[in-house]
């Protein structure tokens, strides 16, 4: 198998696994503080480990104070998109929520010209346009029925998610690429500190299927996916990799339809489609604006 198959369905089984992510937080039945918690102390375990058996733990100790500080940084950041995208699962369902979050290139795109003062070109702001239409859309806003509208609070939490993952996304590019295990494993010791003292559920307080689902959230969606990404990724072209990372929104919208029966409505897609063109537009530089859009949730 060629090195480009090899990435190709690394990314494949990574982003189609995310899509139960949505899954296992509502059927853990736990509030998304004590969900980013587990999952933070599961993954970190695993990362541990993974690091541990490669001989690579004890290059934490000899980060540079920089790039520690980054990756603290993005740590708290990274936190934060968990507990808001969690609530957003939990108002909105896993389909809007997951559409929803994936407006993240774009506000990438805002940050950098607000922050940076790159400069947007006038195509650049027509993707963002067909996004933020195509965001509309997919919410439900125009299916509803009246008293049957979108929970607001749970697509600004969404949103909210977005903007701290684009965050988290420029944070990491100050971060060497070749070390992006040890990344998510200072991130996940981050959180662990930072929400330890605001746990609502102590581990006694769990049943053991609610073990299950944060052992297959912390384990399997942190752990085992991330370091799928982070093998796969680099193997790709930007322009395979940008289409193969739409697996997960993709994936989501499919398990909350066979197993909630939550099918989302031809408005709703039409409008994930106009999400993804654009997000596709902005990372594969349509509009000829240096993005790259995020690897994943």
């Amino acid at each position: 198998m060629t090195l480009q198959k090899q990435g190709i369905l690394g990314v494949v089984v990574a982003q189609t696994s995310l899509g139960t992510l949505g899954l296992c937080v509502i059927e853990a039945g736990t509030d998304p503080l004590s969900t980013a918690f587990y999952r933070c102390a599961i993954a970190a375990l695993a990362l541990a480990v993974y690091a541990a058996l490669r001989g690579d733990l004890y290059a934490l100790f000899r980060l540079r104070v920089r790039v520690l500080l980054l990756a603290l940084l993005s740590g708290v950041l990274m936190v934060g998109n968990w507990v808001l995208f969690f609530e957003a699962i939990r108002r909105s369902g896993i389909a809007v929520a997951t559409i929803v979050f994936h407006v993240q290139p774009f506000v990438m795109v805002l940050i950098g010209a607000l922050v940076f003062r790159e400069r947007l070109r006038l195509v650049t702001l027509c993707w963002i346009a067909l996004a933020l239409v195509g965001l509309t859309l997919a919410t439900g806003l125009f299916d509803a029925s009246e008293g049957h509208g979108p929970d607001v609070i749970g697509i600004l939490c969404a949103v909210g998610a977005a903007v701290l993952y684009a965050c988290v996304a420029i944070i990491a590019k100050g971060f060497p690429r070749s070390n992006g295990a040890q990344l998510t494993l200072v991130q996940c010791l981050c959180g662990v500190v930072v929400l330890a003292p605001w746990l609502p559920l102590l581990p006694q307080s769990l049943e053991a299927g609610q073990w299950g689902w944060l052992a297959m959230i912390g384990g399997v969606h942190t752990g085992a996916v991330y370091v799928l990404l982070y093998n796969a990724l680099p193997k790709l072209p930007t322009a395979t990799a940008a289409i193969l990372l739409f697996f997960y929104p993709i994936s989501a919208i499919v398990v909350d339809a066979l197993w909630y029966g939550h099918a989302i409505t031809a408005l709703q897609i039409t409008g994930f489609l106009c999400v993804l063109l654009a997000s596709l537009a902005i990372t594969l530089k349509w509009a000829g604006f240096q993005q790259v859009a995020s690897e994943g949730q």
